[in-house]
């Protein structure tokens, strides 16, 4: 397998199909572009790796099946190697677990857009209206519902490290990037998966880049 992904200091959704081939266990290898430089817009549209995405990443090619979109990534890969390695197994813990993915997959426009994920930084005093607290407190409030629920096992949202660790894994970092102020059950997760053996890994490769992207590095104040 390979898998396509882009600058690690800011693609979020590289950081999340990265951490779902690392779930899975298999081997693959790794392959980063370096997204909105000088020959992106070229690379794009002339790679046949990123043809079937559009330019998009990730994107996770194994043998001849190609697979993008980082859900997409995550069931894929929980189908080869078994849906218990990504998902709970309790019909009640998997049922919310599945709910909070989609939802992160589809929502918090506000967020992403005005706190991209840039790991190298950290923001003091960044402005946050009202569309961004909101999306902030949903979120607080879904991981304070699964940890209370689900929790017991671990430190994690399910306990064990999941699919749902995947998905919000770069909000984590959004929080920190930005100096969000949350709880202190949520302050003791997201220091889980910030010094998880992988995030250490995909953290220390982004401090190692020396790719800048400026529209990225606009700090909110």
């Amino acid at each position: 397998m390979k898998l396509i992904i882009g600058n690690k200091n800011y693609s979020s959704w590289s950081l999340r199909g990265w951490l779902a081939c690392k779930q899975s266990g298999l081997h693959f290898d790794e392959i980063t572009v370096p997204l909105y430089g000088e020959d992106w817009e070229d690379t794009k549209h002339s790679s046949d790796d990123l043809a079937p995405s559009h330019g998009k990443v990730p994107i996770l090619w194994d043998g001849d099946a190609v697979v993008w979109d980082s859900l997409a990534i995550i069931e894929y890969l929980a189908d080869k190697v078994g849906r218990d390695r990504f998902w709970p197994k309790a019909d009640d813990a998997r049922a919310m677990a599945r709910s909070m993915v989609a939802e992160m997959h589809s929502s918090y426009l506000a967020l992403r857009r005005s706190c991209p994920m840039n790991i190298r930084a950290r923001v003091a005093g960044a402005r946050l209206d009202e569309e961004i607290r909101a999306d902030i407190v949903r979120i607080l409030t879904l991981w304070a519902e699964a940890r209370a629920r689900f929790g017991k096992g671990g430190p994690f949202l399910f306990g064990t490290f999941s699919a749902a660790d995947v998905i919000y894994a770069p909000v984590v970092s959004r929080f920190l990037t930005y100096s969000i102020s949350v709880p202190g059950f949520a302050q003791a997760y997201m220091q889980a998966v910030w010094e998880h053996e992988w995030m250490q890994q995909w953290i220390a490769a982004a401090e190692a880049e020396d790719w800048v992207i400026e529209q990225f590095e606009m700090p909110m104040a």
